[in-house]
């Protein structure tokens, strides 16, 4: 086709649609800003909730709506924690944490030496992952009576309950970090010359990080429900011990001050891996959604 014929085809086209082009409305993108909140109002939002709880509470108490026999008032379990301190609280208190301590160390270790090999080699996962997901399925609780007969009941069947129960979920969500790390980002890292151990230092683990504290928050949660089971085979110490000894003898206040105990130990577990994050990941706080 002649140049000609091609003008003339664009100038049939022009007369057909016409000139002149319509405007195209163009919408002004608006950017998004980040909204600072107060620590104040944050934390009193944070506080509304139990102190609400803690109302209602001691509201039907104060009506005498509650059974006296099974569910104690307020006033009662702080007495009973006054009680309690001045007959070394401090001392059970200090031999559970030590025990989950000692148990979570051991689970966390495994589960995330466990993860390290199936997330970064192929071989390491066709070796673990298998076995390891069908333990998973299996209630630890369910097996402590196999541990007091294949340990006795002394502390170790305690520490490997805990040990078992904290080593799922850091295996599983330190397997997931490692292999969902961006294949692109590693492909660039080894262009530049990083192999190695140091391709996994200053990569692979720093983009993983969050999810290995994921997997470190799961753990440290189910210390704590591990360790409630662990105190129940024997004891002679420890926040499950006193439960055990007020449970015999129908003394629910005592068991009320050992539950709060728990949701204590669990909720500081919970912040102190919140600290943590916001040491390790400052960047989170710019690209996350709220």
């Amino acid at each position: 086709m002649s140049r000609v014929e091609e003008q003339q085809r664009a100038d049939v086209g022009s007369q057909e649609f016409g000139d002149t082009v319509p405007p195209i409305d163009l919408i002004t993108p608006k950017v998004l800003r980040l909204r600072s909140r107060s620590r104040s109002r944050s934390l009193g939002l944070r506080v509304l909730s139990p102190l609400v709880l803690l109302f209602l509470w001691w509201g039907l108490a104060r009506a005498n709506w509650l059974p006296a026999g099974s569910l104690p008032t307020p006033y009662t379990v702080v007495k009973t924690f006054g009680t309690l301190f001045s007959h070394d609280l401090w001392g059970q208190i200090g031999d559970s944490l030590s025990l989950a301590l000692f148990g979570l160390s051991i689970g966390v270790t495994l589960g995330f030496s466990l993860g390290l090999m199936a997330g970064l080699s192929r071989i390491g996962e066709e070796l673990f992952d298998a076995p390891l997901q069908m333990l998973r399925t299996v209630p630890f609780l369910a097996l402590i009576p196999l541990f007091v007969v294949w340990m006795g009941i002394g502390e170790l069947p305690k520490v490997a309950l805990i040990s078992l129960a904290t080593t799922f979920p850091m295996y599983i969500n330190t397997a997931a970090a490692m292999r969902n790390v961006d294949r692109r980002v590693v492909e660039a890292a080894r262009s530049y010359g990083l192999h190695g151990v140091r391709l996994i230092r200053e990569v692979i683990f720093p983009l993983s990080l969050p999810g290995l504290l994921t997997g470190l928050r799961f753990s440290l949660s189910l210390s704590v429900l591990a360790l409630v089971g662990a105190e129940t085979i024997a004891s002679n110490g420890g926040i499950g011990y006193l439960i055990n000894q007020a449970e015999q003898f129908q003394q629910t206040s005592i068991v009320f001050c050992g539950v709060i105990i728990y949701a204590a130990l669990g909720l500081s577990a919970d912040l102190f891996v919140r600290v943590i994050e916001k040491l390790a990941l400052p960047w989170r706080a710019g690209v996350s959604v709220r």
